[in-house]
């Protein structure tokens, strides 16, 4: 489902010279033997998942779906980020929908914290919380605040239906919670870190709240694990796409743009950016990960990314089936000089786009790209691309040989706030 090409990619060393080191880490992943091995079950994730908490998880949708307008998804990270690429990848930023999805828990803005207020206080709503610990802070406030509005609204049996916990199995304050109120929960694996944790509850219960179907999307993932199951190089498009990153990184490329022509697919970078960057942004090394919407920022970063300074390489992440097209349509008196494309679909201009910019930036601005096209916004193919994505960083950061599952930097931030807020002990 996802093609890679590397013919554009301006690599100045054989893949193949990395061939022996990836089957090393290869079977690290698989065998679990490397730095971080404990968040390694994201790996059989696709074909191991607890299927009765799948069942569960669709029952409880359709449940809710019956009395509510919007979902208030509340997190952070790895806890919405991966729920909101999916349900804006496969729905589309303007879906047909029974149940609104709105983000919060992921912002300290009181504007934005004030507005979804006003919005929902009219509404039929309900809370899925996500928190592993339950002491997150952004998700912590918004939650509490989320809480009493139900609360008072509602009445506190409404809110004990209506509010779903997805956190640890056994402990934490959210847990604590959950089991006192009797809300519903599901869980937040163990050994599944946020940014891997698309495909467990964190992201498949808000994903079926949004009516998406998430049987097809672990089989999806399932397709993907197959497919990149080989420790040979020259069979694994997710290991070359890995190896070309470092590849570029060692030719002094220090960031790797993920572009998209799509506009729903702008959640999908925000969650490849946390995945590759909070995964290989340690002990001074990694790619910087940013991203853009082309044609859209052709007209502010083109420039740049044309005739700047030479430190990044783009990732062309290309839908081969869109979604939807239109045909443009003829005009008698043709002022706009378009009676050329008559006739024609969008997204054949879209991607006529796509092939003038790669040209441009590849062959006169030399800016290496590398190539990944997905069939379609399935929710087939969305599960195979978060699959494809995880593996390919997993053997991305290896190499790097530091640790993809943890996150000790951002830890420096939250201590120096909580001081700042006088948290006791802080």
């Amino acid at each position: 489902m996802i093609k890679l090409d590397l013919s554009q990619a301006k690599l100045e060393q054989d893949l193949d010279s990395y061939k022996d080191k990836v089957v090393e880490i290869h079977d690290m992943i698989h065998n679990k033997t490397g730095l971080g091995n404990d968040f390694l079950g994201w790996v059989d994730l696709p074909v191991n998942f607890d299927q009765e908490e799948v069942a569960a998880m669709k029952v409880k949708a359709e449940e809710l779906k019956k009395e509510i307008d919007v979902l208030l998804v509340c997190g952070i990270g790895g806890s919405y980020l991966g729920a909101r690429a999916a349900i804006e990848a496969v729905n589309g930023l303007y879906p047909k929908q029974d149940v609104e999805i709105i983000y919060v828990g992921n912002t300290f803005s009181p504007n934005y914290l004030q507005q979804v207020k006003d919005y929902v206080s009219d509404k039929e709503f309900a809370i899925n919380v996500i928190s592993k610990s339950g002491t997150t802070t952004e998700t912590s406030i918004a939650f509490r605040i989320f809480k009493d509005l139900l609360e008072q609204t509602k009445g506190k049996d409404v809110a004990q239906r209506r509010i779903v916990a997805t956190t640890d199995k056994e402990k934490g304050a959210l847990k604590t919670l959950a089991n006192n109120e009797g809300y519903t929960t599901f869980v937040v694996p163990d050994d599944v870190g946020g940014r891997f944790s698309v495909l467990t509850a964190v992201g498949l219960f808000p994903i079926a709240m949004a009516g998406i179907d998430i049987d097809a999307m672990l089989a999806g993932a399932a397709k993907a694990r197959e497919a990149y199951s080989s420790a040979d190089l020259s069979q694994n498009d997710a290991y070359k796409y890995a190896v070309a990153r470092q590849i570029l990184n060692q030719q002094g490329y220090v960031a790797e743009m993920f572009v998209t022509y799509e506009s729903q697919l702008a959640m999908v970078a925000e969650w490849w950016k946390q995945l590759f960057g909070e995964s290989e942004g340690k002990e001074n090394k990694g790619i910087l990960p940013t991203s853009a919407v082309f044609s859209t920022d052709l007209h502010s970063l083109g420039q740049f990314i044309q005739e700047g300074t030479k430190v990044l390489y783009e990732t062309i992440f290309q839908i081969e089936k869109p979604m939807a097209d239109l045909t443009i349509p003829s005009d008698k008196d043709d002022l706009d000089c378009l009676n050329y494309l008559a006739g024609k679909s969008v997204d054949f201009v879209n991607k006529k786009a796509c092939e003038g910019t790669i040209d441009a930036h590849v062959n006169t601005g030399g800016v290496p790209n590398i190539l990944l096209t997905l069939e379609d916004m399935s929710s087939t193919s969305f599960g195979y691309m978060v699959y494809f994505f995880e593996i390919a960083c997993a053997m991305s950061v290896y190499l790097l040989e530091v640790n993809p599952f943890n996150q000790p930097g951002v830890e420096v931030y939250k201590k120096n706030m909580f001081k700042l807020l006088g948290k006791p002990g802080a």
